[in-house]
């Protein structure tokens, strides 16, 4: 074996330790501070991040990030951003930690523990397929993936992180096609606390299912143009 290989397990089994040491670490804490059990009840959420004020903000734009990472659900934690902060402020704050989030999962899987992600995702079908899309349709195929939920939020994630993605490419991405799934989930969320259930609501919820249909059309108008089988993907 020679010293290279033998330096370069030693550094990828020390980047593996810290990774696994920080898991453990937010984990703890999430525990300790009763953030687990705060993330399955609405109103605690709400209260929690009131509490810390202005940095209520910044606290919930790291927990989405932790989310991400963690691959646990984040749509829950959009909703209770348009109940915390309000219909528009609750959407910028869930797509800026969407977006932050799956760009911490995509450098964790590209810089930091890429050996253990490739043999734990490597021989997947779903990455199969993901690393296949990247190879033949590029950026394309990225977009269609951000707006049709072929393969999870999570898994793409650390998917794309092996793939040959450019860094600015997956973010700019990323956040162009989750701005409308974020800010309409915050917005009803928001809106149903705030003004409660109403005629205006019905005409809202309907304008949000036009905006969402004609965002469905892209991905198929894609999938058209580069050829690509949507049935294929599933």
């Amino acid at each position: 074996m020679s010293k290279e290989t033998e330096q370069g397990k030693k550094s990828g089994l020390g980047k593996l330790v810290i990774v696994i040491l920080v898991i453990a670490v937010g984990f703890f804490l999430a525990w300790r501070t009763g953030l687990v059990s705060k993330i399955q009840d609405v109103e605690a959420m709400q209260l929690f991040f009131k509490s810390f004020g202005v940095w209520g903000y910044l606290v919930f734009i790291l927990v989405y990030i932790a989310a991400c990472v963690f691959m646990l659900p984040g749509s829950m934690l959009t909703i209770i951003a348009g109940i915390a902060f309000g219909p528009v402020l609750g959407g910028v704050l869930s797509l800026l930690g969407a977006a932050f989030g799956a760009t911490a999962a995509f450098l964790v899987a590209k810089y930091v523990a890429r050996s253990m992600i490739e043999d734990k995702i490597g021989q997947n079908q779903m990455f199969k397929k993901i690393d296949d899309g990247v190879e033949k349709n590029g950026t394309s195929f990225l977009i269609l993936t951000r707006l049709v939920p072929v393969f999870p939020f999570s898994f793409q994630n650390y998917a794309y992180g092996l793939t040959k993605i450019k860094l600015s490419t997956y973010f700019i991405v990323s956040v162009i096609c989750m701005a409308p799934g974020a800010f309409i989930y915050a917005y009803m969320a928001g809106e149903i606390v705030t003004n409660g259930f109403s005629a205006g609501l019905l005409v809202k919820f309907a304008g949000a299912g036009i905006i969402l249909f004609l965002i469905s059309l892209i991905p198929k108008y894609i999938a058209k143009k580069k050829g690509i089988s949507m049935d294929e993907l599933k």
